[in-house]
C-alpha cells in the first residue's frame, strides 16, 4: 500500500485547508483511514478517522467541530477538511491505513509521507 498525503500550507489563523491522501497499491482489506499530526519533539497525535466501508467517523476533542474527515471510495482518496484553523493546529500531518477500529498510531501499518500545515497568528 501506497499513501501519498497532500494539500498542505500556510493559512493565516481562522482560515482552511483541505488535504488529501491518495491510496494506491493492494488497500483491499485495509478499514480505516486516520490522519495524525506531530510538531518536532513531540509524539504522533491522533485527529481523525474515517472507516472505508461504511464511512463512520472519529475525531479527537482538540479538532471535533472544526476538522471533517471524508473519503472517496471509487478514487480511493480521503480527505480532511480543517476550518477554523489556530496557531496550535501547525504540525506535519500525516495519513495512515489499519485493519483494526483504533486510534493508537502503533496499530496503522502503512504511512503517508506527510505534509506541513502552518497556521500563523
Amino acid at each position: 500500500v501506497q499513501l501519498q498525503a497532500s494539500g498542505g500550507g500556510l493559512v493565516q489563523a481562522g482560515g482552511s485547508l483541505r488535504l488529501s491522501c491518495a491510496a494506491s497499491g493492494r488497500t483491499f482489506g485495509r478499514t480505516l483511514m486516520g490522519w495524525f499530526r506531530q510538531d518536532p519533539g513531540q509524539e504522533r497525535e491522533f485527529v481523525a478517522r474515517i472507516s472505508w466501508f461504511g464511512g463512520a467517523t472519529f475525531y479527537a476533542d482538540a479538532v471535533k467541530g472544526r476538522f471533517t474527515i471524508s473519503r472517496d471510495y471509487a478514487k480511493n482518496t480521503g480527505y480532511l477538511q480543517m476550518n477554523s484553523l489556530k496557531p496550535e493546529d501547525t504540525a506535519v500531518y500525516y495519513c495512515a491505513v489499519s485493519d483494526s477500529l483504533t486510534s493508537d498510531s502503533k496499530f496503522y501499518d502503512y504511512w503517508g509521507q506527510g505534509t506541513q500545515v502552518t497556521v500563523s497568528s
